[in-house]
C-alpha cells in the first residue's frame, strides 16, 4: 500500500467519524440545527461523484438535505427495531451507510418508479458477502415509508425443486451445490417478472428454504402479493452476461486444469438462457468488491461467528472449496470487472471495501 493510499483511508475514516457525530446529534433530537444542515450539505457535495449519482447539486442541495432529514426522523423507530432484530446491532452503527447511502437511493429509485408508470424492476448484483440482501431489507424499509409497495426477490427463489435437482446432478455430476446458472427455473422468474411488470392484482411469488433436505433446500410456501411497486431483484450473478470464450483459454485461479476450464465454458454458455431475465430489469445496480477475494474472507468470518453462537458450519477447507467453485463457474475478474468497465448494462456501482463498508458510489 503506497502512503497516498493510506492517507486517503484516514481521511475517509476521519470524515466518517465526523459524519457520525453530527447524524447522532439528530439522530437524538427532533430536529436538525442550521449548523447541522450546512455540515450535512458540504459533505454531500464533497464527493463528487457520489453526488453525481444521487443528483445533487449546489442549488438543490439544501432540499435534498432538508428531505433526507426529514426521512431520516421518520423511518427512526422502524429502522432502530431492525437493526437490533434483524442485524443485531445498535442502530448508531448503521447510521452512515443509513445516510449516505441506503437513504439517497430510496429517494433515487422513488424518483425512477414515478417516470416510469409501471413498476419497478431493480436488479442488484454482488457475489457472496457484499451486503445485497441487508441492503434490499432496508430498501424495503425506507420505501415503504415513502408509500412504495416493495418486495424482494432472490436469485435463490428460483431455485429448480429439490427433486429436479437430483435429476440435473445425475445428468451434470459438477454441479455439486445449487447456485451456478442452469440451478435455476427461468421460466419462474420470468413468469413472476412479468406479471410484476403487468401490475397484474396478485402475484405468487416463489421463497426458497435453505434448511431443507439437510441444507440441500427447496421450495417453501410462496408469498402472494398485490399492488407492488418496486420489485428489488438481487443475486450472486443477477445482470451477469456471457463472455468471449477465449477468455478461457488462459483464465485466473482457481481455473486450473482442463476439466475446469471446460466446466467454465459451460457456464459461460449456460447465461445464454439467463438474458431475457436480464432483459426485464429496468435498472442494474453493483455490488463490486474492490477485490473479489475478499468474499472467501467474508465467508470464513461468517461461518466462525455461526460456530461460535453453537450452529454448525464449514470448516476452512470447505469453506475454500465452497467459494472456488463458485470462482470456476462464473470468475469475478471475467464477468463482473468488465461489466462494470463497460458501462453499458450497469447503471450505479457502489464499491464495498475489504471491510464491508462502501467506498465509491458512481454512475454509468
Amino acid at each position: 500500500m503506497g502512503t497516498g493510499d493510506k492517507d486517503d483511508k484516514e481521511d475517509k475514516g476521519d470524515k466518517e467519524e465526523m459524519t457520525n457525530e453530527w447524524l447522532s446529534e439528530i439522530w437524538a433530537t427532533d430536529t436538525a440545527t442550521e449548523t447541522w444542515e450546512q455540515k450535512a450539505r458540504e459533505a454531500s457535495l464533497a464527493e463528487t461523484f457520489r453526488a453525481e449519482a444521487f443528483g445533487i447539486t449546489p442549488e438543490n442541495a439544501d432540499q435534498v438535505i432538508q428531505r433526507r432529514s426529514h426521512l431520516l426522523k421518520s423511518i427512526q423507530p422502524a429502522f432502530s427495531q431492525f437493526c437490533q432484530t434483524t442485524l443485531q446491532v445498535q442502530p448508531q452503527a448503521m447510521l452512515h451507510t443509513l445516510w449516505e447511502l441506503w437513504l439517497p437511493l430510496a429517494i433515487k429509485l422513488a424518483s425512477q418508479r414515478q417516470k416510469l408508470g409501471h413498476p419497478l424492476i431493480q436488479g442488484i448484483l454482488g457475489v457472496q458477502g457484499t451486503g445485497k440482501t441487508t441492503m434490499s431489507q432496508g430498501l424495503t424499509l425506507i420505501l415503504q415509508q415513502l408509500g412504495y409497495r416493495t418486495i424482494t426477490l432472490s436469485l435463490d427463489d428460483l431455485y429448480k425443486t429439490y427433486s429436479d435437482r437430483l435429476i440435473l446432478t445425475q445428468q451434470n455430476p459438477r454441479l455439486i451445490w445449487r447456485g451456478p446458472p442452469g440451478t435455476h427455473d427461468i421460466d419462474l422468474g420470468l413468469n413472476v417478472l412479468d406479471q410484476i411488470h403487468q401490475s397484474q392484482s396478485q402475484v405468487v411469488v416463489p421463497r426458497f428454504d435453505k434448511s431443507a433436505y439437510s441444507s440441500a433446500g427447496d421450495r417453501t410456501t410462496p408469498e402472494i402479493v398485490s399492488d407492488v411497486d418496486i420489485l428489488l431483484f438481487e443475486g450472486w450473478f443477477v445482470g451477469v452476461i456471457p463472455i468471449n470464450p477465449q477468455a478461457f483459454d488462459h483464465p485466473p485461479a482457481p481455473i486450473l486444469t482442463d476439466a475446469d476450464r471446460e466446466f467454465a465454458r459451460d457456464m459461460n454458455r449456460q447465461l445464454e438462457n439467463y438474458l431475457p431475465l436480464w432483459q426485464r430489469l429496468d435498472s442494474l445496480i453493483v455490488l463490486y468488491p474492490t477485490d473479489y477475494r475478499c468474499s472467501l474472507v467474508w465467508r470464513k468470518q461468517a461461518e466462525q461467528q455461526m460456530i461460535a453462537s453453537g450452529k454448525s458450519g464449514m470448516s476452512e477447507q470447505q469453506i475454500e472449496e465452497f467459494v472456488h467453485y463458485f470462482w470456476r463457474s462464473l470468475h469475478p475478474e471475467l464477468f463482473i470487472k468488465p461489466l462494470v468497465n463497460s458501462g453499458q448494462l450497469v447503471d450505479l456501482v457502489i464499491e464495498i471495501n475489504g471491510d464491508r463498508s462502501f467506498g465509491n458510489i458512481y454512475s454509468l
